[in-house]
Protein backbone atom coordinates (compact mmCIF):
# COMPACT_ATOMS: atom_id res chain seq x y z
CA UNK A 1 0.00 0.00 0.00
CA UNK A 2 2.82 2.38 0.89
CA UNK A 3 4.48 1.65 -2.44
CA UNK A 4 1.23 2.29 -4.30
CA UNK A 5 0.77 5.60 -2.49
CA UNK A 6 4.33 6.64 -3.35
CA UNK A 7 3.73 5.76 -6.99
CA UNK A 8 0.49 7.75 -6.99
CA UNK A 9 2.30 10.79 -5.61
CA UNK A 10 4.91 10.53 -8.37
CA UNK A 11 2.23 10.20 -11.06
CA UNK A 12 0.31 13.18 -9.73
CA UNK A 13 3.51 15.24 -9.57
CA UNK A 14 4.34 14.40 -13.18
CA UNK A 15 0.79 15.22 -14.25
CA UNK A 16 0.96 18.54 -12.42
CA UNK A 17 4.26 19.42 -14.07
CA UNK A 18 2.88 18.50 -17.49
CA UNK A 19 -0.16 20.73 -16.85
CA UNK A 20 2.13 23.60 -15.88
CA UNK A 21 4.08 23.14 -19.12
CA UNK A 22 0.88 22.88 -21.12
CA UNK A 23 -0.39 26.30 -20.04
CA UNK A 24 2.72 27.95 -21.46
CA UNK A 25 4.21 29.38 -18.25
CA UNK A 26 7.86 28.98 -17.33
CA UNK A 27 9.41 29.75 -13.93
CA UNK A 28 11.48 32.93 -13.62
CA UNK A 29 13.09 31.75 -10.41
CA UNK A 30 14.65 28.33 -9.81
CA UNK A 31 14.14 28.33 -6.03
CA UNK A 32 17.88 28.00 -5.33
CA UNK A 33 19.67 31.13 -6.52
CA UNK A 34 19.15 34.33 -8.52
CA UNK A 35 20.17 32.99 -11.92
CA UNK A 36 18.54 35.03 -14.69
CA UNK A 37 18.41 38.18 -12.57
CA UNK A 38 20.70 41.22 -12.33
CA UNK A 39 21.24 43.32 -9.21
CA UNK A 40 20.77 46.76 -10.77
CA UNK A 41 21.97 49.01 -7.93
CA UNK A 42 21.70 47.28 -4.54
CA UNK A 43 24.18 45.65 -2.19
CA UNK A 44 24.90 41.94 -2.72
CA UNK A 45 23.07 41.08 0.51
CA UNK A 46 19.91 43.02 -0.43
CA UNK A 47 18.57 40.11 -2.52
CA UNK A 48 18.95 36.52 -1.32
CA UNK A 49 17.21 33.15 -1.53
CA UNK A 50 15.89 31.19 1.44
CA UNK A 51 13.63 28.15 1.46
CA UNK A 52 12.64 28.67 -2.16
CA UNK A 53 11.67 32.33 -1.62
CA UNK A 54 13.24 35.54 -2.97
CA UNK A 55 14.05 37.64 0.10
CA UNK A 56 14.68 41.39 -0.02
CA UNK A 57 15.92 43.42 2.94
CA UNK A 58 14.55 46.67 1.49
CA UNK A 59 17.92 48.41 1.97
CA UNK A 60 19.07 50.25 -0.02
CA UNK A 61 16.31 51.51 -2.28
CA UNK A 62 16.82 49.99 -5.70
CA UNK A 63 15.92 47.08 -7.96
CA UNK A 64 16.80 43.62 -9.21
CA UNK A 65 15.91 43.12 -12.86
CA UNK A 66 15.77 40.35 -15.43
CA UNK A 67 18.73 39.58 -17.68
CA UNK A 68 16.54 39.76 -20.79
CA UNK A 69 13.88 42.13 -22.06
CA UNK A 70 10.22 41.18 -22.41
CA UNK A 71 7.55 42.55 -24.71
CA UNK A 72 4.15 40.82 -24.42
CA UNK A 73 3.51 38.37 -21.58
CA UNK A 74 1.51 37.26 -18.57
CA UNK A 75 3.48 37.47 -15.33
CA UNK A 76 2.34 35.80 -12.12
CA UNK A 77 3.93 36.27 -8.70
CA UNK A 78 3.11 35.93 -5.04
CA UNK A 79 4.39 38.51 -2.56
CA UNK A 80 4.14 39.42 1.08
CA UNK A 81 5.51 42.15 3.32
CA UNK A 82 7.16 41.16 6.58
CA UNK A 83 6.50 44.50 8.24
CA UNK A 84 3.37 46.63 8.41
CA UNK A 85 3.57 49.53 6.00
CA UNK A 86 6.14 47.86 3.76
CA UNK A 87 6.70 49.31 0.30
CA UNK A 88 7.83 47.56 -2.89
CA UNK A 89 6.81 47.13 -6.50
CA UNK A 90 7.12 45.20 -9.73
CA UNK A 91 8.58 47.23 -12.60
CA UNK A 92 7.34 46.49 -16.11
CA UNK A 93 9.19 47.41 -19.32
CA UNK A 94 12.01 49.04 -17.38
CA UNK A 95 15.43 50.41 -18.25
CA UNK A 96 18.60 48.45 -17.37
CA UNK A 97 19.90 51.09 -14.92
CA UNK A 98 18.38 53.76 -12.70
CA UNK A 99 16.76 56.84 -14.18
CA UNK A 100 18.70 60.10 -13.56
CA UNK A 101 18.57 61.37 -9.99
CA UNK A 102 16.49 58.49 -8.58
CA UNK A 103 17.17 54.89 -7.49
CA UNK A 104 14.36 53.48 -9.68
CA UNK A 105 14.27 52.15 -13.22
CA UNK A 106 12.18 54.10 -15.69
CA UNK A 107 9.11 51.98 -16.46
CA UNK A 108 5.57 51.12 -15.39
CA UNK A 109 5.26 50.28 -11.69
CA UNK A 110 2.75 47.81 -10.31
CA UNK A 111 2.53 48.86 -6.67
CA UNK A 112 3.27 46.33 -3.93
CA UNK A 113 2.25 48.22 -0.80
CA UNK A 114 1.08 47.03 2.61
CA UNK A 115 -2.06 48.40 4.27
CA UNK A 116 -0.04 49.87 7.13
CA UNK A 117 1.47 52.51 4.83
CA UNK A 118 -0.37 55.58 6.06
CA UNK A 119 1.22 58.59 4.39
CA UNK A 120 -0.98 61.62 3.94
CA UNK A 121 -3.21 61.35 0.87
CA UNK A 122 -4.16 57.69 1.02
CA UNK A 123 -7.01 56.94 -1.41
CA UNK A 124 -6.49 60.39 -2.94
CA UNK A 125 -3.15 59.89 -4.66
CA UNK A 126 -2.36 56.25 -3.81
CA UNK A 127 -3.93 53.05 -2.46
CA UNK A 128 -2.56 49.78 -1.07
CA UNK A 129 -4.50 47.44 -3.36
CA UNK A 130 -2.71 47.41 -6.70
CA UNK A 131 -2.10 50.84 -8.23
CA UNK A 132 -0.41 51.00 -11.65
CA UNK A 133 1.50 54.08 -12.77
CA UNK A 134 4.43 55.22 -14.95
CA UNK A 135 7.61 56.45 -13.27
CA UNK A 136 10.55 58.69 -14.14
CA UNK A 137 9.94 59.37 -17.81
CA UNK A 138 7.54 56.56 -18.72
CA UNK A 139 3.96 57.38 -19.76
CA UNK A 140 0.63 55.56 -19.62
CA UNK A 141 -3.07 56.29 -20.18
CA UNK A 142 -4.69 55.02 -16.94
CA UNK A 143 -7.96 53.09 -16.82
CA UNK A 144 -10.80 53.56 -14.36
CA UNK A 145 -10.51 55.91 -11.40
CA UNK A 146 -7.20 57.67 -11.60
CA UNK A 147 -5.12 60.59 -10.43
CA UNK A 148 -3.01 62.00 -13.24
CA UNK A 149 -1.46 58.85 -14.78
CA UNK A 150 -2.03 56.56 -11.77
CA UNK A 151 -4.70 53.87 -12.14
CA UNK A 152 -6.46 53.12 -8.86
CA UNK A 153 -7.90 49.62 -8.27
CA UNK A 154 -11.65 49.20 -8.65
CA UNK A 155 -11.81 46.91 -5.63
CA UNK A 156 -9.79 46.40 -2.42
CA UNK A 157 -8.51 42.83 -2.57
CA UNK A 158 -4.97 42.67 -1.17
CA UNK A 159 -4.20 41.09 2.20
CA UNK A 160 -2.11 42.70 4.97
CA UNK A 161 1.33 41.64 6.20
CA UNK A 162 2.36 38.86 6.68
CA UNK A 163 -0.20 37.17 4.39
CA UNK A 164 0.67 36.23 0.81
CA UNK A 165 -0.92 37.99 -2.18
CA UNK A 166 -1.15 36.85 -5.80
CA UNK A 167 -0.64 39.18 -8.77
CA UNK A 168 -1.38 38.32 -12.39
CA UNK A 169 -0.07 41.02 -14.73
CA UNK A 170 -0.99 40.80 -18.41
CA UNK A 171 0.93 43.05 -20.79
CA UNK A 172 0.26 43.20 -24.53
CA UNK A 173 1.00 45.83 -27.17
CA UNK A 174 1.45 48.62 -24.64
CA UNK A 175 -1.56 47.72 -22.49
CA UNK A 176 -1.29 46.41 -18.93
CA UNK A 177 -3.90 44.78 -16.68
CA UNK A 178 -3.55 43.66 -13.07
CA UNK A 179 -5.46 40.93 -11.24
CA UNK A 180 -5.15 40.99 -7.43
CA UNK A 181 -5.95 37.66 -5.78
CA UNK A 182 -8.00 36.47 -8.73
CA UNK A 183 -9.83 39.56 -10.01
CA UNK A 184 -8.82 42.33 -12.43
CA UNK A 185 -8.72 45.70 -10.67
CA UNK A 186 -6.50 48.20 -12.54
CA UNK A 187 -4.65 48.88 -15.76
CA UNK A 188 -3.51 51.25 -18.45
CA UNK A 189 -3.04 51.65 -22.19
CA UNK A 190 -0.60 53.36 -24.56
CA UNK A 191 2.40 52.62 -22.36
CA UNK A 192 5.81 54.00 -23.26
CA UNK A 193 7.99 51.94 -23.00
CA UNK A 194 6.20 48.75 -23.99
CA UNK A 195 9.23 46.47 -24.22
CA UNK A 196 11.98 46.28 -21.61
CA UNK A 197 13.22 44.64 -18.44
CA UNK A 198 11.11 43.34 -15.54
CA UNK A 199 12.25 44.12 -12.02
CA UNK A 200 11.46 43.67 -8.33
CA UNK A 201 11.83 46.70 -6.09
CA UNK A 202 13.64 47.22 -2.80
CA UNK A 203 12.21 50.22 -0.94
CA UNK A 204 12.86 50.39 2.79
CA UNK A 205 11.29 47.27 4.29
CA UNK A 206 11.68 43.47 4.01
CA UNK A 207 9.52 41.81 1.35
CA UNK A 208 9.38 38.31 -0.15
CA UNK A 209 8.41 36.93 -3.56
CA UNK A 210 7.68 33.36 -4.65
CA UNK A 211 6.14 31.36 -7.51
CA UNK A 212 7.29 33.93 -10.06
CA UNK A 213 6.48 32.66 -13.55
CA UNK A 214 5.88 34.06 -17.01
CA UNK A 215 4.09 33.18 -20.25
CA UNK A 216 5.36 35.08 -23.25
CA UNK A 217 2.81 36.17 -25.87
CA UNK A 218 3.36 36.79 -29.60
CA UNK A 219 5.32 39.89 -30.53
CA UNK A 220 3.59 43.01 -31.82
CA UNK A 221 6.84 44.33 -33.29
CA UNK A 222 7.40 47.15 -30.83
CA UNK A 223 9.36 49.95 -32.56
CA UNK A 224 12.72 51.14 -31.19
CA UNK A 225 11.29 54.40 -29.83
CA UNK A 226 8.97 52.41 -27.53
CA UNK A 227 11.67 49.96 -26.44
CA UNK A 228 13.86 50.45 -23.37
CA UNK A 229 17.63 50.66 -23.99
CA UNK A 230 19.51 47.39 -23.90
CA UNK A 231 22.00 46.74 -21.11
CA UNK A 232 25.49 47.51 -22.37
CA UNK A 233 27.30 45.77 -19.55
CA UNK A 234 26.98 48.41 -16.85
CA UNK A 235 28.31 47.61 -13.36
CA UNK A 236 27.25 49.61 -10.32
CA UNK A 237 30.16 51.14 -8.36
CA UNK A 238 28.09 52.14 -5.32
CA UNK A 239 26.04 49.61 -3.35
CA UNK A 240 23.97 51.95 -1.14
CA UNK A 241 25.32 50.53 2.13
CA UNK A 242 29.03 51.32 2.37
CA UNK A 243 32.22 52.15 0.45
CA UNK A 244 33.00 48.64 -0.78
CA UNK A 245 34.84 48.89 -4.08
CA UNK A 246 36.56 52.14 -3.08
CA UNK A 247 39.79 52.79 -1.22
CA UNK A 248 38.35 54.11 2.00
CA UNK A 249 40.67 55.26 4.77
CA UNK A 250 39.33 56.32 8.15
CA UNK A 251 39.21 59.98 7.09
CA UNK A 252 37.33 59.11 3.93
CA UNK A 253 34.72 57.21 5.88
CA UNK A 254 34.08 60.36 7.88
CA UNK A 255 33.82 62.59 4.84
CA UNK A 256 31.99 60.20 2.50
CA UNK A 257 28.80 58.67 3.90
CA UNK A 258 26.60 55.98 2.38
CA UNK A 259 23.03 57.17 2.86
CA UNK A 260 20.76 54.66 1.14
CA UNK A 261 20.90 55.29 -2.62
CA UNK A 262 22.93 58.51 -2.28
CA UNK A 263 26.62 58.89 -1.42
CA UNK A 264 27.09 62.09 0.57
CA UNK A 265 30.31 64.13 0.62
CA UNK A 266 30.73 66.84 3.28
CA UNK A 267 33.22 69.10 1.48
CA UNK A 268 36.23 68.28 3.69
CA UNK A 269 38.67 67.60 0.87
CA UNK A 270 39.10 63.81 0.81
CA UNK A 271 39.22 62.05 -2.57
CA UNK A 272 37.52 58.74 -3.30
CA UNK A 273 39.51 56.26 -5.40
CA UNK A 274 38.26 53.01 -6.93
CA UNK A 275 39.96 49.80 -5.81
CA UNK A 276 39.93 48.46 -9.36
CA UNK A 277 42.00 49.84 -12.23
CA UNK A 278 40.35 50.39 -15.61
CA UNK A 279 41.40 50.89 -19.21
CA UNK A 280 39.00 52.49 -21.69
CA UNK A 281 35.60 53.03 -20.07
CA UNK A 282 32.26 54.76 -20.06
CA UNK A 283 31.29 56.18 -16.67
CA UNK A 284 27.83 57.34 -15.62
CA UNK A 285 27.48 59.48 -12.51
CA UNK A 286 24.61 61.52 -11.07
CA UNK A 287 25.55 64.39 -8.76
CA UNK A 288 24.21 67.56 -7.19
CA UNK A 289 25.41 70.25 -4.79
CA UNK A 290 23.79 70.02 -1.36
CA UNK A 291 23.59 73.81 -1.16
CA UNK A 292 24.63 76.78 -3.28
CA UNK A 293 28.29 76.04 -4.05
CA UNK A 294 31.27 78.34 -3.81
CA UNK A 295 32.82 76.83 -6.92
CA UNK A 296 31.73 77.48 -10.51
CA UNK A 297 33.08 74.08 -11.60
CA UNK A 298 31.60 70.60 -11.70
CA UNK A 299 32.95 67.75 -9.54
CA UNK A 300 36.58 67.01 -10.36
CA UNK A 301 37.18 63.58 -11.88
CA UNK A 302 40.52 61.89 -12.55
CA UNK A 303 40.85 58.84 -14.77
CA UNK A 304 44.00 56.70 -14.75
CA UNK A 305 45.82 59.40 -12.80
CA UNK A 306 44.93 62.24 -15.19
CA UNK A 307 42.58 64.94 -13.96
CA UNK A 308 39.92 65.92 -16.48
CA UNK A 309 39.92 69.55 -17.65
CA UNK A 310 37.57 71.75 -15.59
CA UNK A 311 33.95 71.96 -16.75
CA UNK A 312 31.70 74.93 -16.10
CA UNK A 313 28.88 74.06 -13.73
CA UNK A 314 25.36 73.71 -15.14
CA UNK A 315 22.06 73.87 -13.24
CA UNK A 316 21.13 75.04 -9.77
CA UNK A 317 22.00 73.68 -6.35
CA UNK A 318 19.76 70.73 -5.48
CA UNK A 319 19.17 69.74 -9.11
CA UNK A 320 20.54 66.37 -10.17
CA UNK A 321 22.84 66.22 -13.18
CA UNK A 322 23.75 63.05 -15.05
CA UNK A 323 27.19 62.95 -16.60
CA UNK A 324 28.35 60.31 -19.04
CA UNK A 325 32.13 60.28 -19.39
CA UNK A 326 33.79 58.29 -22.17
CA UNK A 327 37.52 57.63 -22.27
CA UNK A 328 38.74 55.76 -25.33
CA UNK A 329 42.15 55.75 -26.99
CA UNK A 330 43.28 58.76 -25.01
CA UNK A 331 40.29 60.91 -25.94
CA UNK A 332 37.79 61.93 -23.27
CA UNK A 333 34.28 63.30 -23.76
CA UNK A 334 31.68 64.41 -21.24
CA UNK A 335 27.96 64.80 -21.94
CA UNK A 336 25.13 65.92 -19.70
CA UNK A 337 21.88 64.06 -20.15
CA UNK A 338 21.97 62.12 -23.39
CA UNK A 339 23.18 64.64 -25.94
CA UNK A 340 24.56 67.92 -24.58
CA UNK A 341 28.34 67.86 -24.97
CA UNK A 342 30.35 69.59 -22.24
CA UNK A 343 33.86 68.48 -23.08
CA UNK A 344 35.92 66.78 -25.78
CA UNK A 345 39.64 66.61 -25.19
CA UNK A 346 42.74 64.50 -25.70
CA UNK A 347 44.62 63.36 -22.60
CA UNK A 348 48.24 62.98 -23.72
CA UNK A 349 50.52 60.34 -22.19
CA UNK A 350 47.70 58.75 -20.22
CA UNK A 351 48.60 55.37 -18.65
CA UNK A 352 47.03 52.21 -20.08
CA UNK A 353 45.13 51.49 -16.86
CA UNK A 354 44.33 53.24 -13.62
CA UNK A 355 41.72 54.06 -11.01
CA UNK A 356 38.61 56.21 -11.15
CA UNK A 357 38.99 59.09 -8.72
CA UNK A 358 36.32 61.51 -7.49
CA UNK A 359 38.16 64.51 -6.14
CA UNK A 360 36.68 66.06 -3.02
CA UNK A 361 36.40 69.81 -3.27
CA UNK A 362 35.23 72.43 -0.80
CA UNK A 363 31.51 72.05 -1.52
CA UNK A 364 29.14 69.53 0.04
CA UNK A 365 27.72 67.22 -2.64
CA UNK A 366 25.67 64.11 -3.23
CA UNK A 367 26.45 61.36 -5.74
CA UNK A 368 24.25 58.52 -6.98
CA UNK A 369 23.91 55.96 -9.77
CA UNK A 370 27.63 55.49 -10.39
CA UNK A 371 27.97 52.94 -13.19
CA UNK A 372 30.94 51.88 -15.29
CA UNK A 373 31.43 49.68 -18.34
CA UNK A 374 34.72 48.70 -19.85
CA UNK A 375 35.17 49.34 -23.57
CA UNK A 376 36.81 46.94 -25.96
CA UNK A 377 37.67 47.13 -29.64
Amino acid sequence: MRALLSMLVVVLSIASAMAADADGFVPMFNGKDLSGWVNANCAPETWTVKDGVICCTGIPTGAMRTEKQYENFILEAEWRHLKSGGNSGIFIWGTPISAPGVPFLRGIEVQVLDHGYNAKGKNEWYTTHGDIFPIHGATMKPLGRHNNQRSFPSEERSKPSPEWNHYRIECNNGSIRLQVNGKEVSGGDECNYRKGYLALESEGAPVEFRNVRIKELPSTNTPPNLTAPLDQGWTSLYNGLDLRGWKAEAAQKENWKAKDWTLDYNGKGENLISEKDYGDIELIMDWRFSKEPQSTQTPAIALRGIKLPPIERKGKAGAWQRYQITLKKGKVSVTIGETQSLLENVLPNIPARGAIEIEGGSDAMQFANIYVRELTE
